[in-house]
């Protein structure tokens, strides 16, 4: 099963990739608005939705460590 992806690990993994949040929605086929009321913590989408932001975030590198901000493995 893939760990939850919260807000607070969202954000500092996309400053790790220098995204926008444009650019992570077009990377995980979500809308903008989902990235951003996910981030600013007005809705959780499904789980489903969550998986494919940590999958985009996973795929460009980005490590998440429990208990630690998201690193950049490349």
């Amino acid at each position: 099963m893939v760990a939850e992806l919260t807000p607070e690990q969202s954000k500092p993994a996309r400053a790790l990739l220098n995204w926008s949040q444009v650019r992570l929605s077009a990377k995980c086929n979500l809308s903008e608005g989902t990235i951003r009321d996910f981030e600013n913590g007005i809705r959780t989408p499904r789980p489903l939705k969550v998986a494919a932001i940590r999958q985009a975030f996973e795929s460009a590198g980005v490590v998440f460590v429990s208990g630690a901000s998201p690193i950049l493995s490349k």
